[in-house]
């Protein structure tokens, strides 16, 4: 009997499973913008013709982005070192990932994409990868990058590309989390400015949060990592932590996440582990609870709703989801209509306003504090406000 190869033994043992029957053959594909039927247009598309357009470009290389792709794609760039909730699977694991968010960049937002998974974790080599292949996209997608590496990453990207750079992982989840708490605040009738915040996690997502909530105007906000709350006085901070230590916790908390809890008006899990119901009994009338952890919250519903008045997760199967595919197509979709050579600040902000804004004074309630993916409103509402944000602070191309 001849021995069945591997990979066919493999595909035998899935079949059948409606996940990986999905997956066969990936979920994504290039296709033509055009169709070549005779010679004529083939001495358009290609040669001779395509000579012309390569010259015109050559002289003036805004042209590209008229006649080439690169006005409307992007690059979902990863190394595979922090995907999902599963961690460190190296990048060809990570694949399936980032053609699942080319597919939401597309279904959602109009915009091409193309996953790359690279094969080194050294901030230098990745860093001049992007930067040698940047001149083929419109814009950079991080995905799936562990901290601290993923900050170092982007920021040196930032510095070196004239076309819009964006680490999912921070700023998508950062922008409709102030979405949903600006929402959850009309809902308790609290001031953004008076309440107080912790967050239970110091990685991109819980990095990006205190920082889009402390511009928000939040003035009091505590970070927790592993080892406690964040302050100036730990000798174990990382240069990233130490910063936001000196930018945070300004009622001098130490101590333990159970600690911070006492009083707070918000807790937002973006780190995984639980949360024990005493210390989320000891949190401020009122309270919101959003516990982002995937696929188990911090605190779960049914636990969290004995004691918050609001309560979000990242889950599909309860109300009040936070999910990334709210922001980021919307977003690059603005900032490629606006021709924008950056993602600001404003526009994150921008983003944020704008999908707060979807949920109307009649529709507001408890559990409608964010709009559903689904909700055709939405990239194009967060395609126009961040357009409008980067034509007034003036980053767009003439």
């Amino acid at each position: 009997m001849v021995a069945q190869p591997v990979s066919a033994a493999l595909t035998d043992a899935y079949a059948g499973d409606p996940v990986f029957d999905l997956h066969v053959g990936g979920k994504i594909e290039v296709t033509s913008s055009v169709h070549v039927t005779d010679a004529a247009e083939l001495s358009k598309a290609y040669t001779p013709g395509v000579a012309r357009v390569c010259t015109a470009i050559a002289a003036d290389p805004s042209l590209a982005r008229r006649y080439t792709w690169r006005s409307n794609v992007v690059a979902v760039v990863t190394d595979g070192t922090a995907v999902l909730g599963l961690g460190d699977i190296g990048p060809t694991a990570s694949l399936p990932v980032m053609e699942g968010k080319a597919l939401l960049f597309k279904e959602f937002g109009g915009v091409d994409s193309v996953p790359i998974a690279l094969d080194c974790t050294d901030v230098d080599e990745f860093v001049e990868t992007v930067v040698r292949m940047a001149p083929s996209f419109g814009g950079i997608n991080l995905e799936d990058i562990s901290a601290p590496r993923c900050f170092e990453i982007e920021r040196r990207l930032k510095e070196r590309l004239d076309i819009p750079v964006f680490h999912d992982d921070q700023h998508g989840t950062a922008v409709v989390v102030l979405a949903a708490l600006q929402n959850a605040l009309r809902v308790t009738g609290k001031s953004i400015s008076d309440i107080r915040v912790v967050i239970s996690g110091a990685g991109a997502a819980g990095v990006a949060c205190a920082r889009i909530l402390l511009q928000a105007g939040v003035g009091d906000l505590a970070v927790v990592d592993s080892k406690g709350v964040l302050h100036e006085d730990r000798p174990d901070l990382n240069p990233v932590k130490l910063s936001l230590a000196r930018d945070t916790n300004t009622g001098g908390l130490s101590g333990r996440l159970v600690d911070a809890l006492d009083g707070a008006d918000v807790f937002l899990g973006v780190s995984g582990g639980t949360v024990p119901e005493e210390a989320i009994a000891r949190m401020a009338p009122g309270a919101m609870i959003f516990a982002l952890a995937n696929p188990n919250p911090e605190v779960h519903p049914d636990l969290a709703h004995r004691h918050a008045a609001v309560v979000a997760t990242g889950r599909s199967d309860f109300p009040n989801q936070i999910n990334n595919v709210l922001a980021f197509p919307g977003i690059f979709r603005g900032a490629f209509d606006a021709g924008a050579t950056r993602i600001t600040e404003g526009m994150k902000l921008a983003a944020a306003q704008a999908l707060a804004a979807l949920i109307t004074p009649t529709d507001l309630r408890p559990d409608y504090i964010i709009p559903s993916p689904f909700d055709p409103r939405v990239a194009p509402a967060v395609a126009t406000a961040v357009a409008q944000a980067a034509r007034q602070e003036a980053v767009t191309r003439p």
